[in-house]
């Protein structure tokens, strides 16, 4: 990938292949922008992977956020509605823990969101009462 100027989308093809492959191309990706002088673009092209990977793979990498960690049980179970729901081959979660939500989990993936949080229904019942 070195020495071409390349556009986001290519290069996000590129690097979901090898990962489909089995490659790790994570460390020659890293090098790759810092030599370009694109390292500003890093977020973006990594949602261009994650759809890319989506795209070819069926791999969806979903964001699941939870007032406190999930155990694997419950991570199985939103998975497999997850896949059924966005037509996925398999979840790869990028979790993160907010208290602030009370309870209940908020998915994010392939441009939808999916929020059964307690915060929610708390605002929404608040809202109704107005």
């Amino acid at each position: 990938m070195a020495g071409q100027k390349l556009s986001r989308r290519k290069i996000a093809a590129h690097v979901a292949d090898e990962i489909l492959a089995g490659k790790n191309v994570f460390d020659q990706l890293a090098a790759y922008l810092i030599e370009e002088k694109r390292v500003r673009e890093a977020e973006l092209i990594v949602r261009d992977i994650e759809q890319a990977l989506a795209d070819r793979g069926g791999l969806v990498v979903a964001d699941l956020d939870s007032a406190q960690p999930l155990d694997s049980d419950s991570k199985d179970a939103v998975a497999d509605y997850l896949v059924k729901k966005i037509n996925a081959d398999r979840i790869v979660w990028r979790e993160n823990v907010d208290p602030s939500l009370l309870g209940g989990v908020r998915v994010s993936a392939a441009g939808r969101e999916l929020d059964s949080t307690l915060r929610r229904r708390l605002n929404l019942l608040k809202a109704s009462k107005i």
